[in-house]
């Protein structure tokens, strides 16, 4: 006799789902929330969530409504110390608008060497002519929670 399978589709590896999310700190503030908005859509092993919180979805059946708690060190990794990085202000001037004002806490975005993309560092201390940039992930070393629903998996 054939196996029927489950009228419920399972989340699997480059599965393409529809869902809900929460990501909270550590102090429960929300930091991204889809509840009260659209729902997201993305297509899982594509890097559009961290490898933690993609592993906690394996396995989830369509309908599924979750919490997970991560680590500080799990969901985006530990800080780096070593992506803490001091550019001259000339240099700044070079990639970018020479007018531009910087302030600690600015996000910049910085090309990527082949011109195709780009990744952001964040202003953590401006010494005369020297700005230091942190380009970790801003929530790298925190603990966070996800809630998810998922409503559809392809």
């Amino acid at each position: 006799m054939p196996q029927q399978d489950s009228p419920l589709n399972h989340v699997r590896p480059g599965s393409f789902l529809t869902l809900h999310y929460r990501l909270s700190g550590p102090d429960g503030t929300d930091l991204v929330n889809t509840f009260d908005d659209k729902p997201a859509t993305l297509s899982l092993g594509t890097g559009e969530l961290a490898p933690a919180i993609e592993a906690r979805l394996l396995g989830l059946a369509e309908g599924a409504h979750m919490s997970f708690d991560l680590g500080a060190d799990e969901a985006f990794g530990p800080r780096n110390p070593e992506l803490l990085q001091r550019l001259k202000r000339s240099l700044l001037n070079e990639l970018g608008d020479p007018d531009e004002r910087y302030s600690v806490g600015d996000v910049v975005q910085f090309p990527t060497p082949d011109g195709q993309g780009s990744y952001a560092g964040t202003v953590r201390e401006i010494d005369g002519e020297v700005l230091v940039f942190d380009f970790n992930h801003p929530l790298a070393g925190r603990a966070v929670t996800f809630e998810v629903q998922l409503i559809g998996v392809l």
